[in-house]
């Protein structure tokens, strides 16, 4: 039985939408969650750009409408700082600290798919171990391509690999506060970020009512990073200082400066050619977190961190 409400072909035709739409959809879905929790609700807040639209867009609709900030101690600390600007903030702290973390479940590295995979996979004739031996295989006979051979090596590492840091640092954090509260969740996750995601709002929709792992909002699903960067630029809200200038990035290799963006955002719109990008820093999670370095071209987060934190490097 099928059990999708949605299906791809929707969520490309809805990341096709312009902007302005994509607002007031936002809006109406945030409205919709507030509203059926009688208020009861809270904005995820890790003072990334992504959250910082979310919050923007929320509180014209609800100004009251608490964030509530996890700090894990592996934030930049230009987001700490840039955090503290804001009011109606609720301030959490996990019961670990990141190197308590690693040394008893193990370092972040790869994916979490494929740290879970590492966690479980030293018990020979498991699924895990199966998968990073090559052994999983479809009914047709072709391998799986969830099998992680080229991974295989990381078993025999002189530490540990998991993917439990973010349920301890960040997740446990959370559960809590809405265990104790009762407000439920509006995060700013993308269906773009990841198959996973995509696959969630899928099934879901962005109003997760009845999320196997609880209630969540995710009304900026059908967002892009793009659409995030031009409505930083369109309507001028302040993000942390560590992403550096939002630049346009032409197929000739022309570079439109952000004040230049800004103007044409107010006039003529920006060129759909025009690649947005910020110019230090494109991801702020944990400073520390090994997930999709391997991905990064050179110099990845690691090696810009000595230049620009070399006290966290």
């Amino acid at each position: 039985m099928n059990d999708l409400r949605h299906y791809a072909g929707e969520l490309e035709q809805m990341q096709s939408l312009p902007l302005e739409i994509k607002i007031r959809m936002t809006k109406m879905r945030i409205q919709q969650w507030v509203y059926a929790f009688s208020g009861e609700a809270y904005i995820s807040f890790s003072g990334g750009k992504d959250s910082t639209v979310l919050l923007n867009i929320a509180r014209e609709v609800f100004p009251n409408l608490p964030a509530v900030f996890c700090d894990t101690g592996l934030e930049y600390p230009e987001i700490r700082e840039f955090v503290k600007r804001f009011e109606n903030v609720v301030w959490l702290k996990p019961q670990m600290n990141f190197r308590q973390v690693i040394q008893k479940y193990g370092y972040p590295l790869i994916s979490k798919s494929v740290a879970n995979t590492l966690r479980g996979g030293h018990e020979p004739g498991s699924y895990r171990w199966k998968k990073l031996h090559g052994e999983v295989f479809l009914k047709n006979g072709k391998p799986s391509k969830f099998n992680c051979v080229k991974w295989q090596f990381l078993l025999d590492a002189p530490f540990k690999v998991s993917e439990q840091c973010c349920d301890v640092m960040k997740k446990r954090p959370f559960h809590k506060y809405q265990k104790e509260t009762g407000q439920m969740p509006i995060v700013a996750t993308m269906a773009d970020e990841s198959m996973m995601r995509k696959n969630s709002w899928m099934k879901y929709g962005c109003n997760a009512f009845d999320r196997a792992s609880g209630p969540q909002s995710r009304p900026m699903s059908f967002w892009t990073e793009r659409d995030v960067l031009e409505y930083l630029i369109k309507y001028d809200v302040p993000y942390a200082s560590v992403y550096g200038d939002i630049i346009g990035l032409m197929p000739d290799g022309t570079i439109i400066p952000m004040q230049e963006l800004q103007k044409m955002a107010k006039e003529c719109g920006i060129p759909e050619e025009a690649e947005l990008k910020t110019s230090t820093c494109d991801r702020t999670g944990c400073m520390f977190c090994g997930f999709g370095c391997h991905l990064e071209k050179q110099p990845n987060r690691f090696q810009r961190m000595a230049e620009t934190h070399p006290k966290q490097y």
